[in-house]
């Protein structure tokens, strides 16, 4: 009959509008979903270049620490050939100030030894003229210390 009919058209009528409003709704559902997903795809891409961004910070920091710490280094090399240097310095100057010391020193030695040579002459003809009479004229100068006498050899006097 045609009321079955309707009744039937009516409930698929009915179902269809259920079926589409359902459909909407998982259509409304999956736009969501997308929305969702394309958002935290948004969110892992950000965190991947902050995660790059990190890293190259990172990388960049140790390297700015390892050329620091090379600067550092070769300051210090510098700084410690320049001490070094200045101390090599002062013992060169010790050095030759110790050798013109030894020096001057030896000056004296062979003046002094000279002057006691001269001197001990004097005396012997002094000593040998006084025995016959003789008056001697001034002694003869004495350059060089005789050859007997080592070099090293110090007298000393002693006057009262």
């Amino acid at each position: 009959d045609r009321g079955d009919v309707d009744q039937f058209l009516d409930e698929i009528i009915e179902t269809l509008e259920d079926e589409a409003q359902h459909r909407a709704a998982l259509e409304a559902e999956i736009a969501d979903l997308k929305e969702r997903v394309s958002h935290f795809k948004a969110m892992e891409e950000s965190l991947q270049n902050t995660l790059v961004l990190a890293r190259r910070t990172a990388d960049e920091v140790k390297a700015s620490a390892h050329k620091e710490a090379d600067l550092i280094r070769e300051q210090a090399r510098l700084t410690g050939e320049r001490e070094i240097a200045g101390y090599n310095d002062a013992i060169a100057d010790v050095r030759r100030e110790h050798q013109r010391a030894v020096e001057a020193a030896e000056k004296v030695r062979s003046e002094l030894r000279s002057l006691l040579m001269t001197h001990l002459a004097l005396l012997e003809r002094v000593d040998g003229g006084a025995g016959n009479g003789e008056a001697q004229s001034a002694p003869p100068a004495v350059s060089e210390p005789p050859s007997e006498l080592p070099k090293d050899d110090t007298t000393r006097i002693t006057v009262y």
